[in-house]
């Protein structure tokens, strides 16, 4: 089992608080300050003797994508994360000078928006398959931690996007997936612009669409082949490639709540110091010519 301890959320936004009020944190190192097993995120993986083994199918043959997993998508930097040197994610002029002008404190995710796609942080998550009489009919994507209680949708009946006028910008968009043998491809459109692609502050805008190709290579490996487009914001479609790491036989999701301006530290008399933060794009893109 899993001994994961939320409470290193609240010492690190007490020490954010602090920070931002001018004022120091206790004396010493987080390892110093806390017991062993608060001074850090624990979230085993499963033993080389299981990981190695063969991947798990399910009863109509496909691959078992269940999980729970770590990893498979961006986190700090999504450039890095992705397997790109520096610099070569292209971005556009505006969209690298938004970037490099955002500071990691200010992120969506920090005070309970969604982290959407392709993020993921230290925590586990897992797809979770729907079956109804005609078979195979959805896949939910469920987070420990990061999305305010949000679950996302992937649609497996065959149905195809919504039209471009009828779409009503999201968080996780409209997702729609298919079997391409053992691989699971998802085609996502209809984002908002709210959420960022990584701490290190990549925007993104409404034209965004991504493919993620999800491969189980064996049991306690899956590969994620994400290709990024959006016009608005990058200057051509890049490839990335993201890995996820099982957990050991028997994890399950621990329960995390979080509420949009979750009034931390109020019984302390803490201010939060993300109240009076707006989120999402602070310029728009030039309009198009």
């Amino acid at each position: 089992m899993r001994y994961l301890v939320i409470g290193l959320a609240a010492a690190v936004a007490l020490a954010a608080t602090l920070a931002a009020q001018g004022q120091a944190p206790a004396q010493g190192s987080e390892q110093e300050r806390l017991p062993a097993r608060l001074s850090g995120e624990f979230t085993p993986l499963a033993k080389p003797d299981i990981a190695n083994g063969p991947v798990p199918r399910m009863p109509d043959g496909h691959p078992d994508l269940s999980g729970p997993w770590v990893g498979g998508g961006s986190n700090q930097d999504i450039e890095k994360d992705g397997g790109l040197k520096p610099g070569e994610l292209p971005l556009l002029a505006w969209a690298k000078q938004l970037r490099d002008s955002r500071k990691e404190e200010d992120e969506p995710y920090l005070y309970c928006t969604p982290m959407s796609v392709p993020r993921t942080n230290p925590y586990p998550w897992r797809f979770v398959q729907s079956v109804t009489a005609q078979g195979l009919s959805t896949f939910y994507v469920i987070h420990e931690n990061g999305d305010a209680g949000g679950v996302r949708k992937i649609f497996m009946d065959g149905r195809k996007h919504p039209p471009a006028d009828d779409l009503l910008p999201t968080w996780w968009g409209h997702s729609i997936g298919r079997w391409e043998g053992d691989t699971l491809v998802i085609d996502t459109v209809g984002y908002n612009d709210k959420f960022w692609f990584d701490s290190r502050g990549t925007p993104h805008t409404t034209q965004l669409h991504t493919i993620e190709r999800w491969t189980r290579t064996n049991f306690g490996t899956l590969v994620n082949e994400f290709t990024l487009d959006d016009p608005g914001a990058l200057q051509h479609p890049v490839q990335l490639k993201f890995t996820a790491r099982v957990q050991p036989p028997g994890s399950e999701l621990m329960e995390f709540i979080c509420a949009e301006n979750n009034q931390y530290g109020v019984a302390a008399d803490i201010p939060n110091i993300y109240r009076e933060k707006g989120y999402g794009l602070e310029v728009q893109p030039p309009a198009q010519k």
